[in-house]
């Protein structure tokens, strides 16, 4: 049970200082000598939990529990023998101690003899003179980087006291001299604020404490702080009284945050904000790094502040901030390092040592050693000017808050003020720089393969500024940006990632929603914003006009101004924080007093519970946690259980996971039958059982990075496959493998890798010089905000004057020369033909290119010469691309074309051969699919599609669409963030959900991660959370504002197949939830509560969706619906119609409708949908046959209509996706729509306004219709 405890406050308190018999002989010394040297510390005490033991339990048996946190093992404290000396030779690794003698016991990693040089830095003399107290602060890092943290209070004794303890006798000859002592408190946790109070308690009882009393003070008081818990990240700090102050222990911001207990302002007094973008740029770059003070205390908390600047980036190497002077030779590294040392060694550390920055607290500067070979750069001026900016809103001055604020007359009253606005200044710090990082790597994610885990750094550094370049290729070659690679390549959604998301443009996102090559807009060559393009955004009331290409164009935002704590991923300092107050500490060295202190806290946190807001699930589950730790401490362990089994309703992401599998490995077996007996402990124990199984077969690790690198030897299609990808010049496999028999032209099928090299240098060649195009204001006013030039003609004479032909994703124009000026030649959904003639030139026949437009009458000819071929390709194939995307009502048909003619003119620029035209017209795609496939649309399908979505564009192929999910927009929210806004929720594969604007159709954040399992259904039970059943049995519920997934419900057993909502009775009424699984359970839920109110089971055959109907519930399962009562029992069968009754896939789902009376029903393996009244449910009274149907999947009520989507049959071997819509009062097919290339999945409404389709994965799309 040893590692089953959390850790607490403390984790030891040691005493350093000169002993007693040393300080004897010194006296007798001093008498014939009146030098005062530096004398020689040791350590005196040590003391670490459990203080406490019980001797026996009640039946007589010997317990191991030992209540106390922070229990690594047990030992006694440190007491050195009288007649034993102390050694000095200490194993750290071997955790030896200090003393030989036998009643000498340590805590695990701690290294005593580094620990009594840090507590007297400067070493120890004897004085004349009392001084004050005085502190500093310490980091202990282990070889895997472990981090503890300490806090040395030093405090004056006369020496004449612990002579007169240690001889009995007083001498009056003596004279009067001081010694220090150090106390140091270590914990796991940087509360170091929190620790110096408590010490500057201690040291006021400690002075009054006689000699004799010394060591058992110290000792009670290590035994209080070690009653202490820590509160788990979130709103909840924690308070303890320890006279004459209240102590606070702050808790994290967030699970991904680090603590902060100390003024993160401290920086911004002691250097301008360009010398602190200096030390981060020098951190970044991992320099070695060396500050400086007079002062020891500062050494620690100014380099603490700069690891919390940088996050979420990590340094690596080697981070002492308070070097003693023993230990100065360990700034001789030759690894980066970040150390901190005495002013007083400023010239011994220039002199010896090159290539160092040197940051000097106490004069605020930042320089180099002697050397000519490193530079201080700064970080990226973009970032800068926006870090700038913001620190010039720092409120930094305490003295101004308490301008207009009354005299408090109480201590704690006067802290509580300070600890208040420490807290807001601290938080504003943070999300000022949260943002710098963010600006200096929010492209990263641009440059990614995450199937490959591979980062192109080529293209990384190829994009940036050129003043910006120098320390970007330094911060490339990083460990910490490494580390930061991974975690952004394991998709982490941390901070930075939503705060990140939230920074990017509209037209990033849309452009994230495409495949086009990477090319300026016009939006950010004009480098400004048109509102007049903008988006009108009625929250929650207006679907866009998809019929218009213009809805998806939308203002650009470049570095926000608006105040940072209003942005995702940052943190509101006006945030509410709640406190909770620790019972008064009892003798803490008595087992039965701790018993009861533990039993009045856990009473405390039982009442909290109870009076805490029912909606408030967020301090809920922080006292929930509290309540566990405290009871896994006092042997509570079921209890304990009890308590984080209650984390997956209130929040799952404080569930101690490494906790609560030691807690049930531990359980004894009479304690584990009565956990299986509750039956969700018996799930959770089943549960990390599972879990456990799962990490010992799949361990987890970080994952590697990799380089992109060209090839060195010839590729095979597969080889060839994972370079282009990894080049991330294209994903689509179908496009890759037509790039590769485009290579492949006349030889073996392997692309030679100086082809491959030539290929990829064009390709980037022509991206960059798209990024050179300069257009005059005259050619940027006829273009769209999103458009971009991406191919450029060289000089010709055309039909309409001498100039170059330029290519956009919507038309072709001429930039013409001389003057210039822009002349449209045609849009490309505005062509009717385009052909090659020759015109004659002297007595030559040059090549032409003809284009004959609907807009006139004229036809357009250029004199293209040796362009005209590849030209021709070029327009035939965005032609053909326009008119299929316009059909389709799918823009990434265009995308793709427009990816195949720049594919084209790449690989006519590498090959430079006869057969270059030919290889290029492998790439030609949607020209050739008119002569293959009816390129037209039906009538029918075309009015009613308004647009298509592919979800699926980050990943190599196509992902099924498994369920949608409409919510509608706030009324107000803040649409700062676009949180007010309706939404779109997609489930995709493996537990993936992506959240989609349903006003602009961008990807608003990155993919909810909801378990690793197949969704089967969604339903949005109010405004503050969305229900998601998983195949691994979970609910899974969303904050629709936060997209955060942190509640589980985890009751039922199999996977959870549907969802209903009971209308409320009146407002004052419970929303009432059920539930169902595939093993027929069904499950009532109050939502506010998330409480099981009822469960019962419906014996039948795979039961796959719910409805409330009437006060009754129907289910529908495989074999038959069902009609059920509140309590469970069943009211009415419906079984299979007879003429289907041998049908395998039996149900697939059905409807209710209250007004006509109306029961419909469909089948998985049958093209029909059938009607009952649902007064007799005998037989069917209506049969609609589904023309061209294999089977329904899915069906929903809109308005009077039911919209069907099913799967068509086969043609030429491949399903298609089909969707059937019955007029309900007619019992007609008024509609039948041709919807995808594969089976349709899962239908949506969106305020019966629209109706959103989800496709199997051959197509993986989602298609908007509208509804009449």
């Amino acid at each position: 049970m040893a590692d089953t405890v959390p850790s607490g406050l403390l984790e030891a308190c040691i005493v350093v200082g000169v002993s007693d018999e040393h300080l004897t002989e010194f006296c007798q010394l001093q008498a014939k000598d009146s030098d005062l040297p530096r004398v020689d510390v040791e350590v005196l005490q040590v003391h670490a939990p459990p203080f406490v033991k019980r001797e026996s339990s009640c039946n007589g048996l010997e317990s191991s529990h030992a209540p106390a946190f922070s229990r690594a093992q047990k030992r006694r404290s440190f007491k050195k023998k009288r007649e034993r000396p102390v050694s000095t030779n200490i194993d750290f690794a071997n955790q030896s101690a200090v003393a030989t003698s036998e009643d000498l016991s340590v805590p695990q990693n701690i290294d005593l003899i580094a620990l009594q040089q840090l507590c007297f830095p400067d070493g120890l003399r004897i004085t004349n003179e009392s001084r004050e107290d005085s502190y500093h602060f310490l980091v202990f890092t282990d070889v895997f980087g472990n981090q503890t943290y300490g806090v040395v209070a030093q405090y004056c004794k006369p020496v004449q006291d612990s002579v007169t303890h240690h001889n009995g006798n007083r001498s009056s000859k003596l004279p009067r001299l001081y010694t220090t002592y150090s106390i140091c408190v270590i914990s796991k946790f940087p509360y170091y604020n929190a620790l110096r109070d408590c010490l500057s308690c201690f040291l006021l009882q400690l002075k009054t404490v006689r000699m004799s009393e010394f060591e058992e003070t110290v000792k009670e008081f290590s035994a209080k702080l070690a009653l202490v818990p820590i509160p788990p990240p979130g709103q909840l700090h924690v308070v303890f009284n320890l006279r004459p102050l209240l102590i606070e222990l702050p808790s994290r911001l967030e699970a991904d945050r680090p603590l902060v207990d100390l003024d993160l302002h401290l920086p911004f007094l002691c250097f301008e904000p360009k010398q602190i973008l200096q030390i981060i740029s020098s951190l970044l770059m991992e320099h070695r790094l060396v500050f400086l003070s007079t002062d020891w205390s500062k050494l620690t908390l100014m380099a603490e502040c700069f690891m919390i600047f940088i996050h979420p980036l990590r340094w690596q190497h080697p981070f002492v901030p308070v070097l003693s002077r023993q230990m100065l030779d360990f700034i001789m590294a030759p690894t980066a390092y970040l150390m901190g040392c005495h002013t007083f060694h400023f010239d011994d550390v220039t002199e010896e040592i090159e290539d160092l920055v040197l940051i000097d607290i106490d004069r605020g500067t930042v320089i180099t050693s002697s050397s000519n070979t490193l530079e201080l750069l700064d970080v990226p001026q973009a970032a800068k000017d926006c870090f700038l900016f913001r620190c010039k809103d720092l409120q930094l001055h305490y003295d101004l808050e308490l301008c207009n604020s009354s005299t408090h007359t109480d201590i704690n009253d006067v802290r509580a003020h300070r600890r208040h606005w420490q807290h807001t200044l601290n938080t504003v710090i943070m999300n000022v720089t949260m943002e710098l990082i963010v600006n200096i790597f929010s492209d990263v994610h641009e440059f990614l393969n995450y199937e490959h885990r591979v980062f192109n750094s080529e293209e990384f550094l190829r994009s940036r500024e050129p003043e910006d370049l120098n320390i970007y290729k330094k911060v490339l070659d990083t460990h910490i940006f490494h580390s930061f690679l991974r975690d952004r390549l394991n998709k982490r959604n941390d901070a930075f990632t939503r705060m990140e998301m939230n920074n990017r443009s509209e037209t990033r996102r849309l452009r994230a929603m495409t495949e086009s090559p990477r090319r300026p807009t016009m939006e950010e060559i004009r480098k400004f914003s048109r509102p007049e393009n903008g988006l009108n955004k009625r929250l929650g009331m207006s679907m866009p006009n998809l019929a218009d290409d213009r809805v998806l164009n939308v203002p650009v935002r470049h570095m926000s101004v608006k105040p940072v704590f209003s942005q995702s991923g940052s943190w509101d300092p006006s945030r509410s924080i709640k406190t909770f107050k620790l019972p008064e500490f009892p003798p803490p060295l008595a087992f039965q007093y701790v018993q009861n202190y533990y039993s009045e806290l856990i009473g405390q946190l039982t009442k909290a519970i109870s009076m805490a807001p029912p909606d408030d699930s967020a301090l809920l589950a922080r006292y929930h946690y509290l309540r566990g730790l405290v009871n896994s401490v006092a042997g509570r362990r079921v209890d304990a259980l009890g308590d984080f089994q209650s984390l997956y309703k209130t929040d799952v992401d404080i569930f101690p996971s490494q906790l609560v599998n030691t807690l049930v490995d531990s359980l004894p077996a009479e304690e584990r039958q009565t956990a299986e007996r509750r039956t969700e402990l018996k799930r959770l124990i089943s549960r990390v059982k599972r879990d456990n199984e799962r990490e010992r077969a799949h361990p987890l690790n970080g994952g590697s990075v990799k380089r992109f690198e060209l090839p060195k030897k010839h590729l095979h299609l597969d080889d060839f496959v994972r370079r282009v990808q990894e080049s991330g010049i294209v994903k689509d496999l179908g496009t890759i493998h037509r790039l590769f028999d485009a290579l492949t032209v006349g030889q073996q099928k392997q692309v030679d890798p100086e082809i491959f090299c030539f290929f990829y240098n064009f390709w980037k060649e022509t991206e960059a010089s798209a990024q050179d195009v300069e257009l005059p204001a005259v050619v940027l006013e006829h273009l769209e905000s999103n458009e971009g030039v991406y191919k450029l003609s060289s000089s010709v004479k055309t039909s309409h004057g001498v100039g170059k032909i330029a290519m956009t994703q919507r038309r072709l124009f001429l930039l013409t020369e001389g003057r210039p000026g822009y002349v449209e030649i045609t849009k490309f959904r505005d062509i009717e033909d385009v052909k090659i003639s020759s015109a004659p030139f002297l007595l030559l026949r040059i090549p032409s290119l003809k284009i004959k437009t609907s807009l006139r009458k004229e036809t357009f000819e250029a004199n293209l010469k040796s362009e005209c071929d590849l030209w021709h390709l070029m327009i035939k194939e965005m032609w053909a691309g326009r008119k299929m995307a316009d059909d389709h009502k799918d823009p990434q048909f265009m995308d793709q074309a427009l990816t195949n003619a720049l594919l084209m003119d790449a690989v006519v620029g590498s090959l430079q051969t006869q057969k270059a035209i030919y290889a290029a017209s492998k790439l030609s795609y949607f020209d050739k699919m008119k002569s293959v496939v009816p390129m037209m649309v039906p009538k029918t399908t075309s009015e009613t599609l308004k647009h298509k979505i592919n979800p699926s564009l980050d990943v190599t192929s196509p992902q099924a669409v498994d369920v949608l999910c409409y919510t509608p927009g706030q009324l107000g929210v803040s649409d700062l963030d676009g949180s007010g806004n309706p939404k779109l929720w997609c489930a995709m594969a493996d537990g993936k959900v992506l959240v989609f604007d349903a006003t602009s159709w961008s990807m608003q954040h990155s993919a909810v991660q909801v378990g690793t399992s197949r969704l089967n259904c969604m339903l949005a039970v109010n405004s503050q959370q969305l229900w998601i059943g998983s195949q691994d049995s979970l609910i899974y519920i969303i904050n629709p504002h936060s997209t955060s997934c942190n509640k589980h419900l985890t009751e039922h057993r199999v996977a959870v197949t549907g969802f209903a909502l009971e209308e409320r009775a009146d407002k004052f009424s419970p929303t009432v939830a059920y539930s169902c699984s595939a093993d027929g359970s069904v499950i009532v839920w109050d939502v506010s509560t998330l409480q099981v109110k009822r469960q019962f089971g419906v014996s039948c055959d795979g039961l796959r969706s719910i409805q409330i109907h009437d006060g009754m519930l129907w289910c529908c399962a495989q074999d038959g619906l069902t009609e059920v009562r509140r309590n469970g029992t069943v009211h009415r069968k419906v079984s299979l119609p007879v003429h289907l009754s041998s049908s395998p896939g039996g149900f697939s789902n059905f409807l209710l409708f209250n007004e006509s009376e109306q029961l419909w029903a469909c089948f998985a393996d049958a093209g029909e949908i059938c009607m009952w009244h649902c007064r007799d449910v005998s037989r069917p009274i209506i049969r609609i046959q589904l023309k061209d149907c294999a089977g329904v999947v899915c069906m929903i009520k809109v308005k009077k209509q039911i919209w069907v989507g099913g799967r068509g049959h086969s043609v030429a071997g491949k399903c298609r996706g089909k969707i059937y819509v019955v007029n309900t009062e007619r019992c007609t097919v008024e509609k039948e729509l041709i919807a995808h290339a594969d089976c349709v999945q899962t239908l949506c409404s969106a305020e019966d306004r629209y109706v959103l389709s989800g496709a199997a994965q051959d197509d993986g799309k989602i298609g908007i219709w509208k509804v009449e």
